[in-house]
């Protein structure tokens, strides 16, 4: 099922040059917007709690990603001889993509702080997450892992949302 649906939405490459482009900018730049949106947050709308918890979430998912790639190595679809790929990506374990963890993590940290733009910013994380199916580089499975694991991050320093208002004063005093 996850080759299929993967054989599905890859079979639009190369149909449209324009497609094309686009979502190669959505499958690379989109954690760049994420990014210009986090400094936003932080330097310019006074919402530097946010914008901490959501940075936090993305250090706690993006870990949880390193500890399951090194229990279960998964290979890509381009490793597998499958699809068409758009660019160019190491041959590592594609399972949980870890370009869907981090756009899911801040969105997800974002809607749990209540943020109004984080309703947005799922709907961009799932493009984003569905880019990098197209462009050949993940199965939907993987991106349903970096959802998954995006959720557990932003749950996990919401939960704990005070503590890491004391370990960012002391980061910050440090600095």
């Amino acid at each position: 099922m996850n080759r299929d649906i993967f054989l599905f939405i890859n079979s639009f490459t190369g149909q449209s040059h324009l497609l094309d482009i686009i979502f190669i900018s959505f499958a690379k730049g989109m954690p760049y917007l994420f990014i210009m949106i986090e400094v936003y947050l932080y330097f310019f709308a006074k919402r530097k709690n946010e914008a901490i918890y959501a940075f936090f979430s993305v250090i706690v998912a993006l870990l949880l990603n390193q500890i399951i790639s090194l229990l279960y190595y998964h290979n890509r679809p381009f490793v597998d001889g499958v699809g068409t790929l758009l660019i160019k990506h190491s041959p590592d374990s594609s399972f949980p993509s870890d370009h869907t963890t981090f756009l899911f993590a801040i969105a997800f940290s974002l809607l749990l702080s209540k943020i109004r733009l984080s309703s947005l910013l799922l709907v961009f994380a799932l493009i984003g997450g569905l880019a990098r199916v197209f462009v050949g580089v993940h199965y939907p499975f993987d991106i349903l892992g970096g959802v998954l694991t995006g959720f557990l991050g932003a749950g996990f320093i919401y939960i704990i949302r005070d503590r890491v208002q004391i370990v960012n004063r002391f980061i910050m005093r440090l600095i």
